[in-house]
């Protein structure tokens, strides 16, 4: 019995996470790690939400709230949509272009551990004297005022998390472009595929701002910078463009792949190909063209004059139009389908009129007059969470049923699938829908009480009421993950409508994700296959060795040694702390170690034999095929 079908105890299963490079764990990591920190960001907001429900309540304090509402937003964004986007990445591009891993499988890995510890850096403030309390925009004009060293957590936290994001990014670039199987032209790629690569160029494009923006702020915070210190000379709106360079694109960086996974839902349950399948691959390309010329209509109010005002307002009505053409081919691909209404479908159908609902009210902003009126309004807040709840949680959560037989093998409860939408699903509406309303009545955003009287009461009630039943939904969609762990093994292709390659190959996925690499046919390659009959994909290949990486424990070395080389930057080691440039040392001396390590030990993988493959196919399905 060869080592590749050997039990392993509870402590080798552990180590083998801790140093995989393959693809399917760290997906599974990414999951974990990114569902750790969505409970993290919704106890934040509903712990907000308790707070607003009643005028005058001092169920937390305000420096509190502030804490809490920086958090929030910080947390949603980078720590949480981020990650789950990335477990689908991770677990579904390789498998859907047919190759057995990404191009670069240990920066996958050191991609997703500088991730997870900037971001339990950035979470430890809450524990050492306070968290960021500047808004998740951290605006220089707040934040370098911002007493205890919780801004220098955010700006440490989110520089080391940005890396792994960015590193990850130039990786799926890379994989997507020169590892295709034999007859995947792009045109031919799935539409999750297109956008987690168009999206991957966002992130190549769109960090690099905000890592300079970060960088500045670690001059003004540690050295007296005074980059954005007006009275020193700064300029304080700089901060402003180089976030939002980086903000407006990061929207549609989490936007494309949550409509990605959308068109891969629609179809298939549909029971017909995506309708203007070539429109949606260039309505894709456009909006990540178009993400990065809007991002001054955050700023109509700073004062930019209504020359770029009005460029800014034109363009972000122009990136209203790719949008559409997505949103009236999906409905007309459900048009004349053969549906069938799955959990996954339902999320699909909630989808589609809550995110048009969030983009109306995003083009409404675009015209610059009205802009004035609701800037920094609940009715902001209620556009944009109508964006990310409507547009990015509702696919993470309607994937998260579709995909669970990729990662898991096994099949989320339909019937408490469908509740648990509905309790969601009723619940956001409820919390932000009236939102847009406390707005237009006057009430500003990023307030932590408000005087009775105002008619802001009841809404503020009902929103509370809404986001307690969203927490439920949440709750139920858990419970329903941690049944599944006693459920039957669902099998190959358990929604029986499977298009593409990753629905074709045989569950559990081994390791090297292909035994032969496939030959792909033409689109949804896998349904073409099943229309002519067949149970399995043409191949490219005779089954011959196939070349594995090695796992490796140096990208949790490497991110280790950034993770304390950061508490070492934290303090000044001129007033009460001269250790601290010392743990900066040792950090940076473990970081570059382990560099030094990984470039000059020559790391060649191995060889898996034939043999190996056919043992391990034959433990895993029994002989002859499927279990």
């Amino acid at each position: 019995m060869s080592s590749y079908t050997q039990k392993k105890s509870f402590g080798a299963i552990v180590w083998d996470y801790i140093t995989t490079v393959d693809h399917k764990k760290l997906a599974i990591m990414y999951l974990l790690a990114g569902t750790l920190f969505f409970a993290i960001a919704g106890f934040e907001a509903l712990l907000m939400r308790i707070q607003l429900m009643k005028p005058n309540n001092d169920f937390v304090s305000a420096g509190f709230f502030n804490e809490l509402l920086t958090m929030h937003g910080t947390t949603m964004l980078f720590l949480a949509a981020t990650p789950l986007l990335f477990a689908f990445m991770n677990m579904l591009v390789p498998l859907q272009i047919g190759a057995r891993d990404v191009a670069f499988p240990f920066l996958n890995s050191l991609g997703f551990w500088l991730f997870f510890l900037g971001a339990v850096f950035l979470h430890l403030s809450f524990f050492m004297g306070g968290a960021p309390d500047a808004g998740w925009t951290s605006y220089a004009s707040l934040s370098l005022y911002s007493p205890g060293h919780g801004i220098d957590f955010y700006v440490l936290g989110l520089q080391i998390s940005g890396a792994g994001t960015l590193i990850s990014g130039i990786n799926f670039i890379v994989t997507i472009i020169t590892m295709r199987a034999p007859g995947m032209t792009f045109m031919r790629m799935p539409l999750f595929t297109w956008t987690a690569m168009i999206s991957s160029a966002l992130i190549l494009f769109a960090f690099p701002p905000l890592t300079i923006g970060l960088l500045m702020m670690l001059f003004d915070r540690m050295f007296g910078g005074n980059f954005f210190d007006h009275t020193m000379g700064g300029n304080t709106v700089i901060w402003e463009h180089l976030f939002w360079i980086f903000g407006h694109p990061e929207v549609y960086i989490l936007v494309l792949p949550a409509f990605g996974l959308f068109s891969e839902i629609i179809p298939t349950f549909s029971r017909k190909r995506l309708f203007g399948y070539s429109s949606m691959v260039f309505a894709t390309i456009l909006i990540g063209f178009l993400g990065f010329m809007v991002w001054a209509h955050h700023m109509f109010t700073t004062g930019l004059g209504p020359t770029a005002n009005a460029i800014f307002a034109v363009a972000t009505m122009a990136i209203g139009v790719p949008t559409g053409m997505k949103v009236f081919n999906w409905i007309l691909t459900i048009w004349g389908g053969s549906i069938k209404v799955t959990t996954p479908m339902l999320y699909a159908l909630g989808f589609i009129p809550s995110f048009v609902a969030g983009g109306v009210t995003g083009v409404m902003q675009a015209a610059a007059p009205l802009d004035y009126q609701l800037h920094d309004s609940y009715f902001i807040v209620a556009h944009f969470h109508y964006v990310i709840v409507g547009g990015i949680v509702t696919a993470l959560f309607g994937s998260a049923h579709f995909y669970w037989p990729i990662f898991f093998n096994r099949m989320l409860n339909e019937t408490l699938g469908k509740i648990t939408f509905w309790v969601f699903f009723i619940g956001f509406h409820l919390t932000f829908f009236i939102q847009h309303f406390l707005g237009l009545m006057g009430m500003p955003r990023r307030v932590f009480t408000y005087m009775e009287g105002q008619g802001w009461d009841n809404f503020n009630l009902i929103s509370t009421i809404g986001a307690l039943m969203m927490g439920v939904g949440v709750i139920l969609l858990v419970i329903n993950c941690l049944l599944s762990i006693k459920g039957e093994p669902a099998g190959r292709d358990p929604w029986g409508d499977g298009r593409t390659l990753e629905w074709s190959i045989p569950q559990p996925i081994p390791f090297y994700n292909f035994r032969q690499t496939p030959l792909v046919r033409g689109l949804d390659t896998w349904w073409i296959e099943k229309q002519e009959g067949n149970t399995e994909v043409t191949f490219a290949e005779p089954v011959g060795d196939v070349h594995m990486p090695n796992n490796s424990a140096i990208p949790v070395v490497i991110s280790l040694g950034m993770f304390i080389a950061a508490f070492g930057a934290l303090y000044n080691p001129d007033a009460d702390k001269p250790w601290s440039i010392y743990i900066l040392i040792i950090g940076l001396a473990i970081t570059f170690g382990a560099m030094l390590t990984r470039s000059l030990k020559d790391d060649h993988g191995f060889h898996l034999h034939k043999e190996d493959i056919l043992e391990i196919e034959e433990h895993l399905y029994g002989k002859g095929g499927n279990k």
